[in-house]
């Protein structure tokens, strides 16, 4: 047998009806699950809150009756 040559040959009928099942279909797949909040929107809350905790002034020693020292 040469090389190259189909192994089964091809029989269409010649009399009846011929089907042909090539439609096409949805296939449903499993959903995505997609986070809440993007990489990006994170690192900029993560600054954000880098920023306000270095603009806070440090705390002071506390005073000799123990309260804290009064911010103005």
């Amino acid at each position: 047998m040469p090389e190259g040559k189909a192994v089964f040959r091809e029989v269409l009928p010649k009399q009846g009806q011929l089907s042909v099942e090539d439609e096409a279909a949805m296939v449903l797949c499993k959903p995505k699950v997609l986070p809440l909040k993007s990489v990006t929107l994170e690192k900029l809350e993560q600054l954000q809150r880098a920023a306000l905790e270095a603009a806070r002034p440090p705390e002071g020693p506390p005073t000799a009756d123990g309260a804290s020292p009064i911010r103005p």
